[in-house]
């Protein structure tokens, strides 16, 4: 349910930015699986966010267009033998970030499957 994903994510950001303590400026979001997914999701919504980051999580969203919200920068960590991420998945997302003229990494890391941050996850891609 990607409007209820983003009015989460986005009720979680505007409550950060009301602290005191928060420089609004300075904000980067970053998640693990899920969490990457959502922190893409934030990115994509058009939060005023200096940058997103996603540790080998799902790449598609529902409207690739979104992509021209984008306002920071965006970094995706992926493990090159993800079963759960197809390569067509893989490549859309790029041609995503291209056609919105985004300003992005994407680093595939050679023998690591999903979950690859975590050791008892191994390399078995089946």
């Amino acid at each position: 349910d990607l409007p209820l994903m983003r009015s989460r994510i986005r009720a979680s950001f505007d409550t950060l930015v009301k602290r005191a303590y928060v420089d609004a400026n300075r904000i980067a979001v970053m998640g693990y699986c899920f969490g990457g997914t959502v922190s893409l999701e934030l990115a994509r919504s058009g939060a005023p966010i200096a940058g997103a980051v996603s540790f080998h999580g799902g790449l598609s969203t529902a409207n690739a267009d979104d992509a021209k919200n984008i306002k920071g920068r965006i970094l995706v960590l992926h493990g090159a033998d993800d079963p759960y991420v197809p390569a067509a998945e893989v490549q859309a997302f790029m041609e995503e970030m291209r056609k919105a003229k985004t300003d992005w990494q994407f680093v595939a890391y050679g023998n690591a499957v999903h979950a690859f941050t975590n050791k008892k996850a191994g390399n078995d891609n089946s």
